[in-house]
């Protein structure tokens, strides 16, 4: 028996190190491909930033739920893809999110992108900002971020969505550019590779150590906003953390450190985001959902 442990434990520490070296990647492939998307004014900055999470944060509901739909609509992919992606969140959701799962799911979504444009991506993406994205935008937290603009703060998104779709948003909002998930591209194609793994949980805080260094910044002066308690690892690495319409986890856990909390749901507003929350939850969802996203014409 203590054999079998001392393989489990092993096993294990596998596991760890191996997500940790991917969530290291992953963190440092989304401050290499960042880019500042909005210039600071000419009078010099404070030298500090905030980081923002996007789904359910900045803009109500899921990016990569917006971005699929508006794919649909131009017939990128079928109503049996779409079934097909929505029971495998929903196995996810019931049966965990081991890493055997989760290795399942990231290899279907990129079977789904290889072969790609990133510039047909990009120029879907601008109309479907657009059409759909734009009038999902938080009012309140479309201020916070302009407050810290005002004060000459640097401000990021941070987001498990593709990065191409996260500095459309990050452009059209006025702010200083987007932290995302990087997948490899050669020659303007997507290969059907991850560079690490999703910008998700400890990637973020990765990207966010990586882009502060990058840029100077000071993380003790720094603040992030998050709706979730999977970003608990990017909100406890600065020194202002504020939960934004937060689910129960990190709403109970902000009172229990006396971060700041902002609500703008109303009760309406509240189910929803949770039902959109829950279709699209989970690291592992989120690979098969921006698969299914990414399916479209080839080239």
């Amino acid at each position: 028996m203590s054999t079998e442990r001392e393989r489990q434990r092993k096993r294990d520490e596998a596991r760890r190190l191996d997500l940790k070296r991917r969530s290291v990647l992953a963190g440092e492939a989304a401050a290499a491909a960042a880019e500042v998307e909005v210039a600071l004014a000419d009078e010099p900055g404070s030298g500090q930033a905030a980081f923002f999470d996007v789904d359910n944060t900045v803009m109500q509901g899921a990016t990569i739920f917006h971005f699929a739909r508006g794919l649909y609509q131009r017939k990128f992919f079928t109503t049996k893809d779409i079934v097909s992606a929505l029971y495998k969140q929903m196995y996810f959701r019931v049966v965990g999110e081991d890493p055997a799962h989760i290795a399942e799911a990231r290899t279907e979504a990129l079977a789904f992108i290889k072969g790609h444009k990133v510039s047909e991506v990009i120029d879907v993406g601008e109309e479907i900002f657009d059409e759909i994205m734009a009038t999902r935008i938080w009012p309140g937290t479309r201020a916070l971020a302009q407050l810290h603009l005002d004060k000459g703060d640097q401000v990021w998104l941070v987001t498990a969505a593709p990065i191409e779709i996260a500095q459309i948003i990050a452009r059209r909002l006025g702010l200083t550019g987007a932290l995302g998930t990087v997948a490899e591209h050669i020659d303007g194609v997507y290969t059907g590779a991850l560079v690490g793994d999703l910008l998700h949980g400890p990637a973020k805080a990765e990207a966010i150590k990586a882009i502060a260094a990058r840029e100077g910044l000071d993380l003790s002066l720094c603040s992030a906003y998050s709706d979730s308690s999977n970003d608990l690892p990017m909100l406890s690495l600065v020194g202002d953390p504020c939960a934004v319409n937060p689910d129960a986890k990190l709403r109970a856990h902000a009172r229990a450190m006396g971060w700041r909390i902002r609500d703008y749901r109303s009760g309406r507003k509240v189910a929803k985001a949770g039902f959109i929350a829950a279709a699209v939850g989970g690291a592992a969802a989120g690979a098969v959902a921006t698969g299914a996203a990414f399916r479209g014409r080839r080239d």
